[in-house]
Formats: structure tokens, C-alpha cells, sequence
């Protein structure tokens, strides 16, 4: 038995199908089928039970699956003790990104992240918030940068930045040229809202809620830039983080304006085991970031 028998079998379990699993581990799906087989030998157990549609793991499949993650997180675990002590800025890193964070934060983190540690290897992911925690809780990612909740006090945490949420509305309505708005005078509005499992919703809908403004139930999107799309067709309103809008505030058939008393936000933080060897590299990390993100909000 070997680590990478393990990873075939760990990556077996997360696609349930041998060629995708093969894939992944860029091996063909004949070696990957037959070392799996071996291992069955070798703990004298039948792991998987082959069917011509699907693959399906046995009882005690399940049980070693869980137990190679929990070895594979501890292998990599020795590997970074070992690089902390060496060159704490270089190597991999695995980064879980929020889709409402992501996509705006990274084009601005990202040069300045590679020029400060240029023997740094960035792999992005992005996932929603619950999937997130798992992976970071499982090892098979290094930090996440994503919006503070409560659920997430058994981590280690680096604040990064407050980011303002704005509200988005038609070019043509009646505040469009307005600075900002009071939230009291959102009172009675059905604002349009991301779907469910995102993490924005969830802030949002708590700030809403306490000022007595609705979410409009005939539709959910799946991301930021649908919600700006139905507010460029006067579908209604939303409120959006301020790094998802653009700097001159000014998008097709969009205007932006402030919520004031008070102003809706969040707490983007970096998030990362508790015991974690690499926080030298996360506490790094977090000062470019912070310094980006102040400068930014001058």
C-alpha cells in the first residue's frame, strides 16, 4: 500500500466513476482500476461493488475512504511543517473563494499576491460557503477568503476588509440620481435576492428583514451578474457588494447609489484551521490583501 493508492481511491469516491477518477489523477483508467483492485487484495476487503452504471462503495469502503483522506490531509500536513521552516512563502497553495468574493476581488489581489510571493503556487476554487468549510475542515484546502458567519467559530480567522453593500437599481428610477438612501426608505420594497446557499443572501435578508423590506419570491439568481441583468431590465431592485460594482458606479441600464443608517455590509475574512503550520504564510497573505483593499476604498 502506498499514498497513492489511497489518492486513487479517495478521488474514486469523490467522482464515482472510474475514468473521471483516472482523469483527475492523470493516470489511465486501467491503472487506476487495477490498483484499486490490488489494494481490495491487499486489506483483504471488497471496497467497491462494480456495476455496470454506477460505482458504489461497501461499508467498509466507506470507512477506509474516510480514514485515507484523514491520512493524505495528515501527509500534507508534514509537508508544509516542513516548508514553514524552510521558505514559509512558497509552494502550493489551495484557496476556496466565494462566487459573491471571487470573481471581484482576485483581479486586484492577484498581481500584487504573485509580485510580493513570486514561489507562491495559487490554485483557486470556488464553491458556495458550506461546501467551502468542509473542504477546509477535510484538508483539501489550505484558507478560504469569504464572508464572516457564526458557523464558522471553530476556525482560525484573519480579518481582511468591511465591504459596503450597495443598492442597485434601474437607470430610470425615480432615485437614480441620488447620492444615497436611507435603508427606512427601502420600507415596503421586494428586492431581488441570490438563491439560497449563498451567504450574501443570508446577510442581506438580515438587514432587510430588521427594516421591513421584502424579497421578491417570483425570482432567485444564481449569481451577481444575473441579479445586475434583471435590474438593467427593470425587474426591480437588489443590493450588491461594493467590489461587484464597477468603479465609475455607472453599468448599462444600472445606477448605484449608497445605503446609509445604516449601511449594510459585511466582514470578508481569511479563514484557515485552527492549528494550521502555514498561518506565517496566511498572516502574509492578509496584510497585501488588507493593504489593497484599504487603499482601494480611499
Amino acid at each position: 500500500m502506498n499514498l497513492r493508492d489511497l489518492e486513487y481511491l479517495v478521488a474514486l469516491s469523490q467522482e464515482r466513476h472510474f475514468r473521471k477518477a483516472a482523469e483527475k489523477c492523470f493516470v489511465s483508467q486501467p491503472t487506476l482500476s487495477g490498483q484499486v483492485r490490488k489494494l481490495e487484495e491487499e486489506l483483504g476487503v471488497l471496497l467497491i461493488e462494480r456495476t455496470s452504471r454506477s460505482v458504489l462503495f461497501t461499508p467498509a469502503g466507506n470507512a477506509i475512504t474516510a480514514q485515507a483522506k484523514r491520512i493524505l490531509a495528515e501527509t500534507k500536513e508534514l509537508r508544509d511543517i516542513a516548508r514553514t521552516f524552510t521558505e514559509p512563502m512558497s509552494g502550493e497553495l489551495h484557496i476556496g473563494l466565494i462566487p459573491t468574493v471571487g470573481p471581484y476581488l482576485l483581479p486586484h489581489i492577484i498581481p500584487l499576491l504573485k509580485q510580493h510571493f513570486p514561489e507562491l503556487q495559487l490554485y483557486l476554487y470556488e464553491a458556495q460557503t458550506h461546501t467551502l468549510l468542509k473542504q477546509l475542515a477535510d484538508g483539501e484546502l489550505d484558507c478560504l477568503i469569504l464572508a464572516q458567519l457564526d458557523e464558522m467559530e471553530g476556525f482560525g480567522s484573519l480579518p481582511l476588509y468591511n465591504e459596503p453593500m450597495i443598492l442597485a437599481l434601474p437607470s430610470d428610477h425615480a432615485w437614480a440620481r441620488r447620492k444615497q438612501v436611507t435603508l427606512s426608505e427601502l420600507k415596503g420594497e421586494k428586492l431581488l435576492m441570490l438563491e439560497d446557499g449563498h451567504c450574501l443572501r443570508d446577510q442581506a435578508m438580515g438587514f432587510c428583514f430588521a427594516a421591513g423590506i421584502g424579497e421578491d419570491q417570483h425570482f432567485k439568481a444564481t449569481s451577481l451578474e444575473t441579479l445586475r441583468n434583471m435590474v438593467a431590465a427593470g425587474s426591480g431592485l437588489t443590493l450588491m457588494p461594493k467590489l461587484a460594482v464597477s468603479p465609475h458606479q455607472k453599468d448599462a441600464g444600472v445606477s448605484y447609489i449608497q445605503v446609509v443608517d445604516p449601511e449594510p455590509s459585511r466582514a470578508i475574512t481569511l479563514l484557515h484551521r485552527t492549528h494550521s503550520v502555514r498561518r506565517p504564510c496566511f498572516n502574509e497573505m492578509a496584510k497585501v490583501i488588507k493593504n489593497i483593499t484599504m487603499s482601494g476604498q480611499r
